[in-house]
């Protein structure tokens, strides 16, 4: 008689082969929305509790990183005169200065409008509250702080071609020339587009640079306004004598409300509903 070879289902062999295959779907699937959750809280435990000191000059040198998207619209806009498709692929550029704050872990005004704002849904105190208004305040004067400076330097120094400026310049008009309203309307997109894509980071590994681009883009080619953007465009108006002081910050407080209502009021608050229960 033959002997049978043949497994049974408890053969300790393909129990093992079958828990190896588990722990490789585990690594292969997409996180959870828990899971998701849990990962941007903890960066926004760690930022609510940053030195101030810290979060000032990383607020600063995301002011300044983030004006090169500019910079670098007004050179594609240059390079590409008279090309068909110009103006779209112009707005590549403003994907710019996003790649290099966030790649770099800067701290940026609006990605701080979910970051920190979902764990002190959870926890609901003042403590937690008062960490955000903190985190807020000193980000966005840091932010503002860069961006003037990176208005500036090409005022003061050569640092950029007089054709080059003149694009820079122009570009800048638009968003100085619209409405309170307009600007208020049309930042609440941008906001929500900006936590949106801080949410997804978490299932981007390893694809990171793109969903940044993709994102980043739609907001450029909506021509939606993003507060620290908008204001080295608006500080570049402000210094070549076409704005005053108080329409630039009304244009930025409108802005800057805009944005919130976005990322805060709509993206961060829907996505803590959706997990709280299982939290």
């Amino acid at each position: 008689m033959s002997e049978n070879h043949t497994r049974t289902p408890d053969d300790p062999e393909k129990e093992h082969e079958r828990e190896e295959r588990e722990l490789e779907a585990d690594d292969m699937a997409r996180p959870s929305a828990p899971t998701v959750y849990e990962v941007i809280a903890q960066d926004g435990q760690e930022e609510m509790h940053r030195p101030v000191w810290s979060l000032w000059c990383s607020a600063v040198a995301a002011g300044l990183g983030i004006s090169i998207s500019l910079y670098a619209m007004g050179a594609l806009r240059v390079s590409l005169d008279g090309v068909a498709g110009a103006a779209a692929i112009e707005k590549l550029g403003y994907c710019v200065g996003f790649l290099i704050v966030m790649l770099g872990r800067l701290q940026l005004f609006t990605e701080n409008t979910i970051t920190p704002v979902l764990p002190a849904l959870r926890e609901r105190t003042f403590d937690a509250f008062y960490c955000v208004a903190r985190l807020w305040t000193v980000v966005f004067a840091g932010n503002l702080v860069g961006t003037f400076c990176a208005a500036a330097l090409p005022v003061i120094f050569p640092v950029a071609s007089d054709v080059q400026m003149a694009a820079v310049l122009d570009i800048s008009r638009h968003f100085a020339d619209r409405s309170l309203s307009h600007s208020f309307f049309s930042a609440i997109p941008a906001g929500f587009l900006v936590a949106a894509m801080v949410w997804m980071m978490p299932s981007s590994k390893g694809f990171e640079i793109w969903t940044i681009i993709v994102i980043t883009y739609v907001i450029a080619v909506a021509d939606t306004s993003h507060v620290i953007v908008g204001s080295t465009e608006l500080f570049t108006v402000l210094l070549h004598g076409e704005m005053t002081i108080t329409d630039l910050a009304l244009q930025i407080v409108v802005t800057g409300i805009g944005n919130i209502v976005g990322g805060t009021g709509l993206f961060a608050i829907l996505a803590y509903a959706q997990v709280s229960e299982e939290l």
